[in-house]
């Protein structure tokens, strides 16, 4: 992959670990960084190398504090349809991803930072994690899909609390209403847990996880109907090289070699 301006990037044994690389702004998340997020996740999706992918922020300070206040300063109501639907583009694009996507959430994730995680497949965070949508705080709400995704995960009662109150969450209260699947001291220790979780996931076949993506990503879009979408991933799986290769290595007690296929 070609060098970036503000993202960083590293291979990790078929995980490509995505950060954030702005530590002076908190790693916010201006029109420049999305774009290349944008480039790096559409690259990913066909690129046989990447199995997996980890995003975090530069630093111990945050994964991401936000968008970035000087752009936002500038909208007007027709540019600033434009922003919302171009970050809801990237989002949807890390959300819709046909490889696990893991946010490893170190600090602050606020307003887009915390937009960008909650389009995240699995959130591993640091103690020191803060999370939050103060979008009200600033005169506006969420645009990059914080309203639908956060509602999704914590629920009605408390994604409005939370966006109206602006109020930010540490990351035990988060991991207790669901919004975070792992807790750890430190950025070293929530590497290595998502590094653990991808390997267990990496053992399993790879076109059926991308369908567990599409059937999950259905049961909360209107558009889809998730339990036709579940019936025909099913029975494309059935037609897999990796389904005969598991069930044949399950009845011959040994271990499957999954080529995804």
């Amino acid at each position: 992959m070609p060098a970036y301006k503000n993202i960083s990037l590293q291979n990790a044994e078929n995980t490509l670990i995505i950060t954030l690389d702005r530590p002076e702004k908190l790693n916010a998340l201006n029109a420049k960084t999305l774009d290349e997020l944008r480039e790096i996740i559409q690259e990913s999706y066909d690129n046989d190398e990447v199995k997996g992918i980890i995003i975090t922020g530069a630093g111990e300070k945050a994964f991401a504090a936000g968008a970035d206040i000087k752009e936002l300063k500038n909208l007007n109501e027709v540019n600033a349809r434009k922003f919302s639907e171009s970050g809801q583009e990237v989002f949807s694009l890390v959300e819709a991803c046909p490889k696990p996507v893991i946010a490893l959430v170190n600090g602050y994730a606020l307003g887009g930072g915390f937009e960008l995680a909650l389009a995240c497949h699995i959130r591993v965070a640091t103690k020191n994690a803060v999370m939050g949508l103060p979008e009200v705080t600033l005169g506006i709400i969420p645009g990059y899909g914080g309203t639908q995704r956060l509602s999704h995960l914590a629920g009605k009662g408390l994604a409005f609390e939370l966006m109206m109150t602006g109020r930010k969450m540490n990351a035990d209260e988060a991991l207790k209403t669901g919004i975070i699947n792992y807790v750890v001291d430190t950025k070293e220790e929530a590497e290595l847990k998502c590094l653990d979780l991808l390997h267990t996931i990496y053992e399993n076949a790879p076109l059926a996880i991308s369908m567990v993506v599409n059937c999950v990503n259905a049961a909360f879009s209107r558009d889809e109907d998730g339990y036709l979408m579940e019936a025909n991933n099913f029975a494309r799986c059935c037609t897999s090289d990796d389904f005969r290769e598991g069930t044949s290595a399950f009845l011959e007690k040994r271990e499957p070699v999954f080529k995804g296929k």
